[in-house]
């Protein structure tokens, strides 16, 4: 008879799983919600007319904890410039088989060229693609942007471009009224963007 009964419990837990919701995740056919400062995958940032921010001072370098980060800078000229001020980051690696996620780079970067997204899936059957270049960090060109090289706006000095003075298109001469830059971002047409070039909440920034 004990045995008996232990059977029956058995089947009790089993009846009242099935009449319980699940809590199974369609991953990936339907990803879950993800916070919106998650530490995910890098991003350098561009600046309203399409100018990199990345100086290549080699900051975020030095202040990796794990020597996840590759960086050789490059001097600007008067033919190619793909940032304002002097220098420019013509090489940047960052390689996610070491990356530990920490932020100390974003905290050491003095422009805000670099930020995490909320992006996290990066998986690959090849080590080789998680040493991410420019072609894979570098933020898409937006409307009004130009892709560099090009000159710095008109009458614009490089203190203009780290305080926020430029507009969107200013570099190609597009005439753009009502512009209002926050601290989170430039605001556009009743929608904000941040600065990191993307500006939908599944891919944030997590600064």
């Amino acid at each position: 008879m004990p045995k008996f009964l232990d059977a029956v419990k058995g089947f009790g837990v089993t009846f009242g799983t099935m009449f319980k919701r699940p809590i199974t995740e369609e991953y990936p056919e339907k990803p879950g919600p993800v916070a919106p400062r998650y530490h995910g995958r890098h991003q350098l940032n561009r600046y309203p007319d399409g100018l990199e921010k990345c100086i290549g001072c080699e900051l975020c370098a030095w202040a990796c904890p794990a020597d996840a980060i590759y960086v050789e800078g490059a001097d600007n000229t008067a033919g190619e410039r793909f940032s304002p001020g002097e220098r420019y980051g013509r090489v940047y690696q960052i390689n996610y088989l070491r990356c530990i996620g920490c932020g100390l780079c974003i905290e050491a970067c003095p422009t805000r060229a670099l930020t995490m997204t909320n992006i996290y899936e990066m998986a690959d059957d090849n080590r080789s693609d998680l040493i991410y270049g420019k072609d894979k960090l570098l933020a898409p060109l937006q409307p009004g942007m130009a892709a560099p090289p090009h000159a710095m706006a008109p009458g614009a000095t490089d203190e203009d471009y780290y305080l926020g003075r430029i507009a969107v298109g200013q570099a190609l001469g597009i005439e753009i009224g009502g512009q209002e830059r926050s601290d989170t971002g430039i605001e556009i047409g009743g929608q904000e963007r941040s600065d990191t070039g993307i500006g939908s909440v599944g891919k944030g920034v997590a600064g």
